[in-house]
């Protein structure tokens, strides 16, 4: 049993279902001209815009995190801004603020300058370089799709996506995301070393004067259909099911799994659950496929749900980390 489409709109969903697949592997393919070896970390980046989330890619310098993100800007066809996280950065440097003016008859009124948030696909670099507090304030932005600035809302641009990229917390200067932001990411990406063959391949294509040039593929309207396509393909019961067994099973209690007794202080809520209910379908249309599987859900468990989880002193003591748990857990699935 699955969640079905009306038999009236079948045919229309389907044409719709293949043109946006269509789309889509045309912009992985253009993505794939720049961003050599990373089809794991482009497709995980691509269903989590489709989903209209927001991604935090994690890595240590120099591994194209910012070249992914202004790649991927360029193919979507999106407008696009870019703050470089440091630790003097304020609020208002993100969001705006306003401004008290005087005209020519000596009448003062505020006016309201924005910031660079005010954009459809936000680049936030280094954004653990950021304080708390600049931190906090994407936090509605990212969850409302608005600001409020004097008491009064603003409405960001749709759609709106915030894509940043985080050095690994053991650097210095680095300031831990606080939970509650955490939540707000779809997907936390850990962006790998490339194999020997990919440096190879890199090293050759970046160190000539001739670079590959990018097409834009889709644009906003595009990519607004494509999200509302995704919550309309049907998914079955036991992709559900799977999503369900996983999610509760990563929370301590009586009945959890005794990796995760043993070693989680806190696990995902039901953000968790909606992310991978969204996530498993978006793979599938990125796939060219037409419904979801249980593999999906395997195949993302660990973007989606690692970073909404806590692991104690006694994990990180036996170097347990979250996928360690999550990797047990999608075995009893």
């Amino acid at each position: 049993m699955s969640s079905t489409i009306p038999a009236t709109k079948t045919g229309s969903i389907e044409k719709r279902f293949d043109e946006a697949s269509r789309k889509l592997t045309k912009a992985k393919a253009e993505i794939g001209k720049v961003i050599y070896g990373q089809n794991t970390v482009v497709d995980q980046t691509l269903t989590t815009l489709i989903c209209n989330g927001h991604v935090l890619l994690i890595g240590v310098p120099g591994l194209a995190k910012t070249l992914l993100v202004e790649t991927t800007a360029k193919v979507l066809g999106l407008d696009s801004g870019r703050i470089q996280c440091t630790p003097d950065l304020m609020p208002a440097d993100v969001i705006g603020s306003e401004v008290l003016e005087e005209d020519e008859k000596g009448r003062r009124s505020f006016r309201f300058i924005k910031g660079p948030v005010f954009t459809q696909f936000l680049m936030a670099d280094e954004i653990n370089r950021a304080s708390p507090r600049t931190q906090s304030a994407l936090l509605q932005a990212m969850q409302e799709r608005e600001v409020s600035i004097a008491g009064k809302p603003h409405k960001l641009p749709s759609p709106f996506h915030v894509l940043a990229t985080q050095n690994p917390l053991e650097q210095e200067g680095t300031y831990p995301l606080p939970e509650a932001q955490l939540d707000r990411f779809l997907m936390q990406i850990d962006v790998q070393y490339p194999d020997e063959a990919t440096e190879r391949q890199i090293i050759l294509a970046t160190t000539t004067n001739q670079s590959e040039a990018i097409t834009p593929v889709l644009n906003a309207a595009d990519l607004l259909e494509i999200q509302a396509l995704v919550r309309d393909m049907p998914i079955g019961e036991k992709v559900i099911d799977a999503i369900i067994k996983l999610v509760r099973g990563a929370r301590p209690g009586k009945d959890a799994h005794d990796l995760v007794n043993e070693y989680v202080t806190w696990a995902p809520g039901p953000r968790g659950s909606q992310g991978l209910m969204l996530a498993t379908r978006a793979k599938a249309l990125l796939d060219g496929r037409s419904a979801p599987s249980v593999d999906d859900v395997v195949d993302l468990a660990e973007p989606i749900l690692r970073h909404r989880m806590a692991l104690n002193f006694k994990a990180r003591a036996n170097s347990v980390s979250a996928n360690t748990v999550l990797k047990a857990l999608c075995e009893t699935l």
